[in-house]
């Protein structure tokens, strides 16, 4: 592991400043070696006792959630804070798991009321789509995967969501805990408990996704996640959206996770119309800041993490997916897929949006742009801060990116912003 030089500053706040309740258990708990071991049956046991279900289904997902303890105990060193963390978010993916397939059975008309033409953001993160994302969403004929509602998934209430809602009510004290222990992730990505989110939650019912093994250090589970198929979490993912939508069918949904990049095959045989909508911008630029990201959500968990480590995997990870996805669109129709330059976004987002209307249809007009300015007056890019990050923390250099990602700068002419430190 790189010496405590070499390694970026400790994020503010994960000595759990400012969240007293995990301050307490931080003191009261000392780290257990086995903590998770032959707790399976017990976690399961433990989401059927606090939502009074007992249906999982399909009894596949066990095999991911094993696979997942068993890394947590063995290869994540999480510390104390960390192991209870993951004990509440399993809990938590468990719990919407037993809950989603009640939904489904006492909405099962849901289930004729497939999405249409949905639309996908796609692309390195750190590439503007969570702007894009945002800005879509105020759009009042799109529909979008609220946090409270990934978390939680259930058909859309017809008349909006209530303040006083138990749902919304959850998804605010996750992200409060999450913003307490490390007030400076807000700018890097701010979520917000009704705001759009990624559907990376729809994936995690399955314990088959990215976000594990970016909160934690899980190479044993990584490996054996990207070699199972995922024909079938798209067609939960499908399902999922079918019941949310079932007070709002006609809206046209707006679904973004970078990671769907690697699966446009998948992806395309559950929805037959997606629409593509894919943002670039030089890797140069972008894949410190990832690492950066990752490092500050792994620190949540761990007191040890190795910044050298992250860039080596998020440098071939992502090299990897992007090279799958220009492949893969070799072989689709160009006229479904629309590329987003993120120079051309950030200087004309009103001008994007408008170019995305005209590429896969839909109203643009001059009320769309104001809608669009006024959110960007009311939400300017860096509000909640600098983000702060080189290339250098995490054993990389401008030259090995340039190298990596040469492919797939050179195919959608990628330059790189002036040199600084952060963005």
């Amino acid at each position: 592991m790189p010496s405590s030089s070499s390694a970026p500053s400790a994020p503010r706040g994960l000595a759990y400043q400012g969240l007293k309740a995990y301050a307490t258990l931080a003191r009261a708990f000392s780290r257990q070696p086995r903590f998770f071991a032959n707790t399976q049956d017990a976690l399961l046991e433990e989401a059927s006792r606090r939502t009074g279900l007992t249906d999982y289904g399909d009894k596949g997902f066990e095999e991911g959630l094993g696979i997942l303890l068993q890394g947590y105990d063995e290869e994540a060193q999480l510390n104390a804070v960390g192991q209870l963390n993951v004990r509440q978010e399993l809990l938590g993916v468990l719990s919407a798991r037993l809950q989603l397939i009640q939904e489904w059975k006492t909405h099962p008309e849901a289930q004729s009321q497939n999405p249409e033409r949905p639309l996908f953001i796609l692309g390195l993160p750190r590439t503007g789509t969570s702007a894009l994302h945002d800005l879509l969403a105020e759009d009042p004929e799109h529909q979008v995967l609220e946090y409270w509602l990934a978390a939680s998934p259930a058909p859309r209430p017809a008349e909006g969501i209530s303040r006083s809602d138990p749902r919304l009510k959850a998804a605010r004290r996750e992200l409060q805990a999450i913003y307490a222990l490390d007030p400076g992730l807000r700018a890097l990505h701010d979520m917000r408990a009704d705001g759009p989110e990624e559907c990376r939650h729809l994936f995690r019912h399955n314990f088959i996704d990215d976000t594990f093994d970016s909160m934690a250090n899980l190479p044993t589970y990584g490996e054996w996640f990207r070699a199972q198929s995922v024909s079938h979490i798209y067609d939960w993912h499908r399902k999922a959206l079918s019941l949310v939508q079932l007070t709002a069918p006609d809206k046209r949904w707006v679904l973004k996770y970078p990671a769907h990049l690697r699966n446009l095959d998948e992806l395309f045989h559950a929805y037959p119309d997606a629409c593509i909508i894919q943002t670039h911008r030089n890797p140069v630029d972008v894949l410190p800041s990832l690492c950066s990201l990752v490092y500050r959500l792994r620190c949540l968990y761990s007191d040890r993490v190795d910044p050298h480590e992250i860039g080596r995997w998020q440098l071939e990870m992502w090299a990897g997916i992007l090279e799958r996805g220009m492949e893969i669109r070799k072989h689709h129709d160009p006229a479904r897929f629309h590329d987003v330059d993120f120079t051309e976004f950030q200087r004309d987002p009103a001008g994007s949006v408008r170019d995305i209307h005209q590429h896969f249809g839909g109203l643009f007009n001059d009320a769309s742009t104001d809608r669009i300015h006024r959110y960007r007056a009311k939400n300017p890019p860096g509000r909640h801060g600098r983000h702060a990050y080189r290339a250098e923390d995490y054993g990389l250099t401008h030259e090995v990116i340039r190298e990596r990602f040469s492919k797939y700068i050179e195919t959608f002419g990628l330059e790189e912003r002036p040199p600084s430190e952060g963005t």
